[in-house]
């Protein structure tokens, strides 16, 4: 009993492109031709191409299933391989669902690691999400817990507050008070959570100029001015 190419592709339940890329790469042999020049496939041909279907339906690639062979052994080494990579793809989907569960339960921003989701317990202003969803991609796991307990109301204060609700028409007297207030905040931040000083500590000269580029974005100029003001309240170059 021989069967026709496509015959032998609907019994295997797969296609005649599949075939004859199979064929190509080498992983199903040539079979004898009719007189007619028709290929026609024997038993071994279609239990080589129902092992080979299989082995794709499970999630092996051709040239794993090329390295193989094509003996009957039974290829524990590899099933083995397949089921720990299959069980980490599982826990990572599961990890997956769940925050696509917390996201339509608490329609969190998408664009925010879950760690800052988790915290976001109230609506965050546009240029503090803007700012939270940049520092996501640029701290480290460790980076980002931390950042999470930064933007948590239990770590804000008033002055996070009214640097917020800070306007271009700010007076000056106001702008260097609430950088003196600010200065004196993150002194007792950085006393609180140590590794504050050291975000970004994987490529800070990348860490420093990405944060200023994003603060240039998100932030109006009375906030870029204050901002400003601090850091020089911090090298002691104003009193």
């Amino acid at each position: 009993m021989t069967w026709s190419t496509r015959e032998i592709a609907d019994l295997a339940g797969t296609s005649l492109r599949s075939v004859r890329h199979y064929h190509q790469v080498g992983l199903l042999p040539e079979p004898d031709r009719r007189s007619n020049g028709y290929k026609q496939y024997g038993m071994r041909h279609l239990i080589r191409l129902l092992r080979i279907k299989r082995l794709v339906d499970l999630g092996f690639g051709l040239a794993q299933i090329a390295e193989l062979g094509e003996g009957d052994e039974h290829p524990d080494e590899a099933l083995r391989a397949l089921d720990a990579d299959l069980a980490g793809q599982i826990e990572r989907l599961q990890q997956v669902r769940a925050e696509v569960a917390e996201m339509l339960a608490e329609r969190v921003p998408t664009d925010l690691p879950p760690e800052f989701a988790r915290v976001a317990d109230r609506p965050l202003p546009e240029h503090e999400r803007q700012f939270a969803s940049v520092m996501g991609r640029l701290l480290s796991d460790d980076e980002r817990v931390l950042y999470a307990e930064l933007m948590s109301d239990d770590a804000r204060t008033p002055t996070d507050d009214d640097f917020d609700a800070l306007t271009d028409d700010a007076d000056d007297a106001s702008r260097q008070e609430l950088a003196r207030r600010m200065n004196e905040d993150v002194k007792v931040l950085r006393e609180r959570f140590p590794g504050l000083s050291s975000l970004g500590g994987a490529n800070p000269a990348r860490y420093r100029r990405i944060v200023e580029q994003v603060s240039d974005e998100v932030f109006n100029a009375a906030q870029l001015d204050v901002l400003r003001r601090m850091k020089a309240l911090r090298q002691g170059t104003v009193t």
